[in-house]
């Protein structure tokens, strides 16, 4: 624990002197409109000051063929199918670098949160300190709606030597250097679950908790137990379903089953919109099939624990490359009319 104290101060006074010493170097972000302020009030997040509520996609596009890495070459047709869903957010899990990219989203109307890893050899990571230099560079950016601070580091004490209060020390410095360098948008985290008091207790600096929720399709039962706890806003950083049943039920046959995801999904975000006075929204889990997860790129392959051993509907299976809400082509799956019936249609109960 004292070594992570110590690497918590380090990075605390570390980005702060950097930021003073390289002021003048950072990029400006040209922006054809005026600066936007992202805000909390009470449980709500804000948007220049009204009511913001998230109708988001988990965003990891990786195509097929040998490459695991994230490419946007699909990223204009991409966001025409986002902008007919209805979505209006899009959650990455590292930073966008490529200032071109984060102008094409911009302008479809889509906001961005943008996640930082903890040690990512050095690139826009919290352990070098060099997330802060991102910050600083698209804090201006239209794009932007919230930084957020790992995913599901809960579940990973092994990543920082088996106390995960060396993670939480670290996050909460890291939450404060960015507060001292962009006080114009809120800073997040992705947790798995329900945080516990340690993990609260521990990061007073988090703005807005994200919540991995995978509780079937009862991601409602988060809400109040949240309340019961905490007074900050929060949001389902990911929930939903795949579309492969890895076992028969009455209703649902064994195999790909898109019917499975869609109706699961139709359940989850009703309950999850129905919450709006605890819960600021979902960033569903995925956009499209990620054929890069279990094996070989080029096919799709299952995977996934045995049935009934986890919160995914209603198998218990989480084959982690059917979660899309269209394939690896783009071809528009069954769930993507769920999710463009309920996103084009709810507004926030808020306004």
């Amino acid at each position: 624990m004292k070594k992570f104290l110590v690497i918590a101060a380090i990075l605390f006074t570390f980005v702060s002197c950097k930021e003073e010493t390289k002021k003048e170097a950072v990029p400006e972000i040209e922006n054809d409109s005026n600066k936007d302020v992202v805000s909390v009030s009470g449980r709500h997040l804000m948007l220049n000051d009204q009511f913001y509520l998230i109708k988001g996609i988990c965003y990891h596009p990786v195509p097929k063929g040998d490459s695991t890495e994230r490419d946007f070459g699909t990223l204009t047709q991409d966001l025409k199918l986002m902008v007919d869903a209805g979505i209006n957010t899009i959650r990455v899990y590292s930073p966008i670098n490529e200032e071109s990219v984060l102008d094409e989203i911009g302008k479809a109307g889509i906001k961005v949160i943008i996640g930082f890893g903890y040690n990512q050899g050095g690139k826009n990571d919290i352990l070098s300190g060099t997330f802060i230099d991102y910050v600083n560079k698209y804090k201006d950016h239209s794009a932007i709606l919230m930084w957020e601070l790992g995913n599901e580091y809960n579940y990973h004490p092994e990543w920082f030597d088996g106390d995960i209060k060396n993670w939480y020390t670290a996050m909460n410095a890291a939450a404060a250097a960015i507060h001292k360098n962009d006080p114009s948008h809120p800073v997040t985290t992705a947790h798995g679950d329900l945080p516990k008091e340690l993990a609260r207790s521990m990061s007073p600096n988090i703005d807005v908790w994200g919540m991995n929720v995978y509780r079937s399709v009862r991601p409602e039962t988060i809400f109040k137990e949240w309340k019961e706890v905490s007074y900050k806003p929060m949001y389902l950083s990911e929930t939903g379903a795949d579309s492969y049943m890895q076992m028969a039920t009455d209703k649902y046959e064994q195999g790909v089953n898109e019917l499975m995801q869609a109706d699961a999904s139709d359940i989850i975000l009703k309950a999850t919109f129905n919450g709006q006075d605890i819960c600021s929204g979902v960033t569903l889990f995925q956009f499209t099939d990620g054929w890069w997860k279990a094996g070989n790129n080029n096919v799709q392959n299952t995977g996934g624990t045995a049935p009934n051993s986890t919160g995914v509907p209603f198998d218990g299976s989480p084959n982690e490359e059917f979660w899309g809400i269209v394939d690896i082509d783009r071809n528009k799956k069954k769930v993507f009319d769920v999710v463009k019936n309920i996103y084009t249609n709810v507004n926030s109960t808020n306004n």
